[in-house]
């Protein structure tokens, strides 16, 4: 039956293919097609953990039964049993060699897709007792998990979903060569990096805002998606046919053929209007009345340089390092690695500036998904300690990152981005500590460079104290996502007050123009790198109020630079002002 799920539109298109519900405990495990050849090899790494595993239930009985009759359990006795019948359920097991040899998942994805399955089935029991078992065979799952974990993986070569369908009439055909969209309740950004490179041609999830930093990092893969769409992955059953309509915020399940037919032609008008897009990739990005705009690209990882060359930019306006540190149990990248990968980017862009944003860690952007200890919760970790704060609190830490970025800067042109300042006090701490990094790379004998330093404006306080930042930095970045979560008191990760957040709030306008205008008054160079800077509907109001700097994700750069070159900022200053003055700025955005 057909059914469909609403959420929020974060990355536009249309993707048809099979759902993977993935369970937010085993996002981490690999999800990878394997060859046909590898079949019978998975099956039996398969074999292998499931006789580890018993076997290792086996000698804890026989300990139990050399306990005294005092000391023995006969409950656990029972539990691993039930543990043992589990490991043999023939559900189980030919469940998850259905996913190996007709989907041709690795053995792990296929062992927690057959869980998901079943696990579904245990909620629908109505004796609480049998539907309690669902846990004992989570465990059995994740015990098998760990096992396979430990061996060496004859891991095969991903094959990237590179094809779109654009059809529906592969609906029924068990073949392995279909479209795959990953339906989960929430995923990290260290997730979402992980899927970066994987099978998946898009994604739903239940959480999230539009510009929750999954959000931003699931256009970042260009590919389509929706958040917020809050039941999906319990009403979405594994291997379901569904549309993921990234346009409208819309998930279609088991659609009919009329439905597949219609999403069908709408995907394939899409890659016509790619196709037209990337013809402006060598042209200018300049106004009817000559002014030329600067597009610059967000990256994540030094090797989106490539995407953002293809997309044309002029250089990268941010390169969040946080991708650096997250998802490594912990560990800190040290100066040596670090040094690299921003050697890496600076070398990718060939020649091109590179603004490089110090770590921007907590908040919706922890170290590790579900690796904050007892203790170590924060009451509103958006308010609390995060990016430059985080920095800060740990100095030998921002050191390190500091020495590497100055390292690079002696191959190519770097600026150094500071993100979340708001007290004079911060900004004296970070220069001394910029200075200091430069110091000890001198005392140590180590070449390093200059940079031009900026500072990022995302907090009220900050955008009210522009002329402070003008005095110590060399260029500002507006981080609108963080700075209309700040000013609106809305929680952007939250999906409960999505609703509210409202990126023409004539307060947010406010802060946007009063930011640039103090820039360019003080000839002080001031670019977007938030969301706004890559929706094109924004494009028009941004060039009227004066800026002329867009950093955003590469994907996003084309129908940018396709507003700005049918634009008249010459027109477009007047209109912006009314914008900016009006009760509902939103009503004259179409004018």
């Amino acid at each position: 039956m057909t059914f469909s799920v609403h959420g929020l539109t974060v990355s536009r298109g249309i993707a048809i293919g099979r759902a993977v519900i993935v369970a937010s405990s085993r996002v981490d495990v690999a999800h990878y097609l394997i060859k046909s050849e590898q079949v019978d090899a998975e099956i039996e790494r398969l074999r292998q953990a499931r006789d580890a595993v018993a076997a290792e239930i086996e000698k804890v009985q026989l300990g139990l039964g050399e306990l005294s009759a005092k000391d023995a359990h006969p409950e656990l006795s029972a539990l691993l049993d039930v543990h043992l019948m589990l490991l043999q359920d023939e559900q189980l097991t030919s469940g998850v060699k259905h996913w190996i040899v007709e989907r041709h998942y690795n053995a792990e994805w296929a062992l927690t897709s057959q869980l998901e399955v079943i696990a579904r089935q245990f909620d629908e029991m109505e004796d609480p007792y049998l539907r309690e078992r669902k846990a004992d065979l989570e465990q059995v799952v994740e015990r098998m998990l760990r096992f396979m974990r430990g061996v060496a993986s004859p891991v095969a070569a991903a094959r990237p979903a590179t094809t779109r369908h654009t059809a529906g009439e592969e609906l029924h055909e068990p073949t392995v060569d279909v479209p795959l969209v990953l339906i989960a309740h929430d995923l990290s950004p260290a997730d979402m990096l992980q899927f970066k490179q994987s099978v998946f041609a898009g994604f739903v999830t239940d959480v999230g805002g539009k510009t929750s930093h999954t959000a931003i990092v699931a256009r970042s893969m260009d590919i389509p998606a929706v958040v917020g769409a809050r039941m999906a992955s319990h009403l979405i059953g594994q291997d379901d046919w569904v549309i993921i309509d990234g346009d409208a915020g819309v998930v279609v399940v088991d659609p009919s053929p009329i439905l597949l037919a219609e999403y069908g032609a709408k995907q394939r008008q899409g890659e016509v209007e790619r196709e037209r897009l990337s013809r402006l990739r060598s042209t200018p990005a300049i106004t009817l009345d000559g002014q030329r705009i600067e597009l610059i690209a967000n990256i994540e990882q030094p090797e989106d340089t490539a995407a953002a060359l293809r997309a044309g930019a002029v250089g990268v306006g941010l390169f969040r390092t946080e991708f650096l540190f997250m998802g490594r149990d912990g560990k800190l990248p040290d100066e040596e690695e670090q040094y690299r990968a921003y050697v890496r980017a600076v070398e990718g862009m060939r020649g091109l500036p590179v603004t490089i944003r110090t770590v921007d860690i907590g908040a919706d952007k922890p170290l590790d998904r579900g690796a904050v200890r007892s203790g170590e919760e924060h009451l509103n970790p958006a308010l609390g300690l995060r990016a430059i704060r985080w920095s800060l609190a740990d100095p030998s830490m921002f050191l390190v990152q500091l020495r590497a970025i100055l390292r690079a800067a002696a191959h190519g042109s770097i600026n150094l981005l500071i993100p979340m300042l708001a007290h004079a006090s911060e900004i004296r701490q970070t220069l001394a500590l910029v200075k200091k990094a430069g110091g000890q790379l001198d005392a140590q004998g180590k070449v390093h460079g200059t940079v031009r330093l900026g500072a990022m404006i995302e907090i009220p306080a900050a955008a009210l104290s522009i002329p402070l930042f003008l005095r110590h930095f060399d260029f500002l970045s507006i981080g609108t996502n963080d700075l209309i979560q700040y000013t609106l008191a809305i929680d952007r990760a939250d999906e409960a007050v999505a609703h509210l957040y409202d990126p023409v709030h004539p307060a947010v306008l406010h802060l946007l123009a009063t930011t640039i205008a103090q820039c360019r008054e003080q000839g002080k160079g001031v670019s977007v790198c938030g969301e706004m800077a890559g929706d094109v509907t924004m494009t028009r109001l941004l060039l009227g109020l004066g800026l002329r700097s867009f950093s955003m994700h590469p994907s996003r750069i084309l129908a940018v630079k396709q507003q700005i070159l049918r634009s008249d900022t010459s027109k477009l200053g007047v209109w912006a002002q009314s914008v900016l003055t009006a009760d509902d700025p939103a009503a004259l955005m179409s004018d």
